[in-house]
């Protein structure tokens, strides 16, 4: 049986991991779909699921899947157009919740590739919701003009997120659990910091290195 599946498709930072697993070889396939396609014309042409179906197909290709093969493919949006082709080829597909082994396998992909596009990995193992909104909102106004690229900018979110105003100050760190979030290295305590002030709804207090 294959597994299809997706991870990162709610997180603001990097594009979406479609994935592929037959669970009894343990054979694996997945690929990324780049953050370019959730700007705001292709976000709103969907471009996305497009190319999802897309990975789909070279998933398909390269676990030499027959049409006899069962197929679990998630239930999700990410896939709508990915089950229409699955239908019109003659799959033998069902859409379902995926669960392991193919859920914990493509979550630690997505993982590793957003520590790949700078995300600490101590904010990803520490965090308890690493892909939150505003926590992925401290990452990438810590550094914006350089981490912009990796955002899925034609969320309606985003446009509330943006543009918001900032203050930049300095104080000094005493609890020894705070990364930099501009380099990924820790933080002594009784540090001296920068702090950048995101002013929006609630303020959003950022923490790096004074030298960052």
């Amino acid at each position: 049986m294959v597994q299809i599946d997706d991870a990162g498709s709610g997180s603001l930072i990097g594009g979406t991991c479609i994935g592929a697993l037959r669970c009894e070889t343990g054979e694996y396939y997945y690929d990324i779909i780049p953050p370019t396609l959730y700007n705001n014309i292709n976000f709103k042409n969907k471009s996305y699921l497009y190319y999802t179906t897309h990975i789909v197909k070279n998933a398909l290709d390269i676990l030499n899947v027959s049409k006899e093969e069962e197929i679990e493919i998630c239930q999700g949006y990410m896939f709508d157009d990915a089950r229409k082709y699955l239908k019109y080829m003659n799959y033998n597909f069902k859409c379902t919740k995926i669960l392991d082994p193919l859920q914990s396998l493509i979550e630690k992909t997505f993982e590793e590739y957003s520590i790949s596009l700078g995300l600490p990995r101590d904010f990803i193992i520490y965090t308890k919701y690493p892909f939150h909104l505003k926590r992925l909102l401290k990452w990438v106004y810590a550094d914006y003009n350089n981490r912009l690229k990796f955002c899925k900018t034609g969320w309606k979110s985003w446009a509330k997120y943006s543009s918001l105003p900032t203050e930049v100050y300095y104080d000094k760190i005493y609890n020894k659990n705070y990364v930099c979030l501009k380099c990924g290295s820790k933080i002594n305590p009784n540090s001296r910091v920068k702090v950048i002030k995101v002013c929006c709804g609630e303020n959003i207090k950022i923490y790096v290195h004074d030298k960052c």
